[in-house]
């Protein structure tokens, strides 16, 4: 998500200067800016202060799939509370024009009201496996809320739901690029639980416009950035099907624990205040990806 988004910032003419632990993320999606002279990348951690001069702050730090935030709970804690600590209190220090925050849909956990409003405020468990992620952004909107009234940082709120797109981690545990991972390794789709749980999904290119209208508008959210289209797992399994390979089994496992039943943004807000909404459908962006993902899986083959 974040390599798109420095795209449509320099594609405008913006100076982008990137900060980065690669935890989770990859220099790769970066190296076609190197000689860019608008375009810097600092390797460092959020969770350790920085001073830098910037006009705006996108602040995405934070592992989001399952695999890696679990991997190392605490580390993934410590950036949602520590790092968005330090990234508003240097939107602070350096009287910063913006701050913008992007959380997520797991701030309404296993939801009982569907689809989701940014008025609901959660059912979530906070001493489950997910609440490292879960809690963590929900703090981190709580600290971003109390800078802004407290010390006057203007600041943004997004709500991100699922997104898919080219450069996803091929192995992040997350079910579009796993599908789309195993399809393409002529593995069986795994599917936990029944099946009958549901997401959104979101292609990668509406959300980088999403973001932008909210950095760029006079609101501060919390804003639903995500599809409302909702497809089971075995509904999203079938259309993966359909675009890779038709004779591609399923695999039933057991679900993981705290797995939200439903997930579905109402995007009201985000329509009637940011003019925005998604245009790209799944069945349009999920070849996208396949592209991106069929290269890269082949380039592995190649190098075994």
């Amino acid at each position: 998500m974040g390599s798109h988004l420095v795209d449509k910032l320099l594609a405008r003419g913006d100076n982008v200067i990137v900060i980065d632990n690669f935890f989770t993320g990859r220099k790769e999606n970066l190296v076609h800016h190197f000689r860019n002279p608008k375009f810097e990348l600092i390797r460092h951690d959020v969770v350790e202060p920085i001073l830098l001069e910037v006009d705006q702050i996108y602040h995405l730090a934070c592992p989001a799939s399952p695999v890696h935030y679990k991997y190392n709970p605490i580390k993934t804690i410590k950036t949602n509370v520590m790092g968005t600590l330090n990234m508003l209190g240097l939107a602070k220090r350096i009287g910063a024009r913006r701050f913008l925050l992007t959380s997520t849909s797991e701030v309404y956990g296993d939801p009982l009201e569907h689809p989701q409003k940014e008025t609901y405020w959660g059912n979530v468990n906070p001493i489950g496996v997910r609440s490292c992620y879960d809690e963590g952004k929900r703090t981190a909107e709580t600290l971003t809320m109390d800078y802004h009234r407290g010390a006057d940082v203007e600041v943004r709120i997004a709500r991100i739901f699922n997104t898919y797109g080219p450069r996803m981690c091929i192995d992040d545990g997350r079910v579009v690029s796993n599908f789309v991972a195993q399809a393409l390794r002529k593995q069986p789709l795994t599917v936990y639980g029944d099946g009958k749980q549901t997401r959104s999904f979101q292609y990668v290119s509406d959300l980088v416009d999403g973001l932008i209208a909210l950095m760029e508008s006079d609101h501060v959210g919390p804003f639903n950035l995500g599809n409302p289209g909702e497809f089971t797992m075995l509904e999203l399994a079938e259309v993966v099907k359909d675009t890779i390979d038709s004779t591609a089994t399923i695999e039933f496992k057991p679900n993981t624990a705290d797995d939200p039943h439903k997930r579905k943004p109402d995007i009201t807000k985000a329509k009637e205040l940011l003019n925005w909404e998604p245009k790209v459908s799944l069945r349009e962006g999920l070849p996208r990806m396949v592209t991106d993902f069929q290269k890269r899986i082949l380039n592995e083959e190649m190098r075994l």
